[in-house]
């Protein structure tokens, strides 16, 4: 079972975020302020459940939670900035967006930039253990592959619609045969060995 919170009494939000590890698309984050009652037995990591489940509890999280935010950072501010910025930028941004102010944040991973006003807590393995930072997980991740399967339709042979822009053997293979788009993060190892690409046309 997940924890409602980590204080009473406190207004929290679980932050997560979607797509570090990928080669291309955005990185996607979320805010979710859940009510402070909210028991959802069924939320878990996202990468603990499938598809179906994900896309279920997508619409029940953003029914019910009392506030919600989804926000990116596009592939240029990945290549500019690193991932792990764009990570925390893309998690501000939610936060920003937000219809309520929390009065702190849930964070899920061992590191954070802090939000100015609001204090936080990294928690590790945190889509384990708090609902609101698995509400996020579950709403960062659904977001990301809605936007990759949009994607798909006009990449259709880099396979966006299975693998999401990670790092599989077929993914890379298309990026060597058909070469990098602009969706893809020029500042990754799009293929291994220190193999050239060349750009999509």
């Amino acid at each position: 079972m997940l924890q409602p919170y980590h204080t009473k009494g406190r207004l929290e939000a679980g932050c997560d975020e979607a797509g570090r590890g990928c080669l291309a698309g955005p990185v996607f984050a979320a805010a979710v302020i859940l009510p402070p009652d909210y028991d959802n037995p069924r939320l878990n990591d996202s990468k603990k459940l499938d598809e179906s489940a994900r896309d279920a509890l997508r619409r029940e999280i953003e029914a019910d939670a009392l506030a919600w935010r989804v926000a990116r950072c596009s592939v240029e501010e990945i290549d500019r900035y690193n991932i792990f910025q764009s990570s925390y930028r893309a998690m501000h941004r939610a936060i920003d967006a937000l219809a309520v102010r929390p009065d702190f944040l849930l964070i899920d991973g061992k590191f954070f930039v802090p939000y100015a006003g609001i204090d936080h807590l990294c928690v590790i393995k945190g889509d384990g253990k708090y609902q609101s930072i698995a509400a996020a997980g579950i709403l960062a991740k659904t977001h990301r592959d809605a936007y990759l399967l949009d994607l798909h339709q006009k990449y259709p042979q880099f396979g966006w619609n299975t693998n999401r822009g990670y790092p599989t053997k077929a993914h890379r293979a298309a990026i060597e045969q058909h070469g990098a788009t602009v969706h893809h993060r020029r500042s990754f190892t799009l293929l291994p060995g220190g193999k050239q690409y060349r750009l999509f046309q």
